[in-house]
């Protein structure tokens, strides 16, 4: 079984992972919307502070995953993927790590490949079982509903840097 010890990137699908998967339009503009959960933004903001990476690889392209992005400080948005393993290395070449330093987190077939390409990879707990079944791991919780988060916190108790970040939470929340 592979291990979380030493991964740095966090490579995420969008529908589905940071959002519920549902899809809703406003009906004036038509643009997209999209739920996004607090607690995952939340666990997002702790992963980039203790010093690692995020990426966004979606099949899609919706304008309100640019928008929680820009909120996030997430550099690397990759949206309409159709190779979502090349979107990966070309990120991961900016950066300057490896694929080997990568979790790619998935919910449904077209993450698959990349899945196999990562050092580690996590599944949804509603993600298809073909998708479960390539993971090293599975969420409890749900896409869109606290699943990222679960899986940051998994990966960071892992490679030593949760209490650190918890830690830090608390004391600003102290002084304020």
């Amino acid at each position: 079984m592979k291990s979380p010890n030493n991964i740095s990137v966090l490579a995420l699908d969008v529908d589905g992972v940071l959002t519920d998967g549902r899809i809703a339009f406003d009906p004036v503009t038509k643009k997209e919307i999209k739920f996004f959960h607090v607690h995952d933004g939340l666990g997002i903001s702790l992963w980039q502070q203790a010093g690692h990476h995020t990426i966004l690889i979606s099949g899609r392209d919706s304008d309100c995953v640019d928008v929680r992005a820009t909120e996030l400080h997430i550099p690397f948005v990759f949206q309409a993927s159709k190779d979502k393993v090349k979107d990966l290395e070309e990120a991961l070449s900016s950066i300057g790590c490896s694929m080997e330093q990568t979790c790619f987190i998935g919910d449904d077939l077209a993450d698959m490949s990349i899945m196999s390409h990562v050092g580690y990879s996590i599944a949804v707990q509603n993600a298809v079982d073909e998708v479960k079944h390539t993971s090293d791991w599975q969420t409890t919780r749900t896409g869109g509903n606290g699943a990222v988060r679960e899986a940051i916190e998994h990966l960071m108790k892992a490679n030593g840097t949760w209490e650190e970040q918890v830690r830090t939470i608390q004391s600003e929340h102290a002084t304020q």
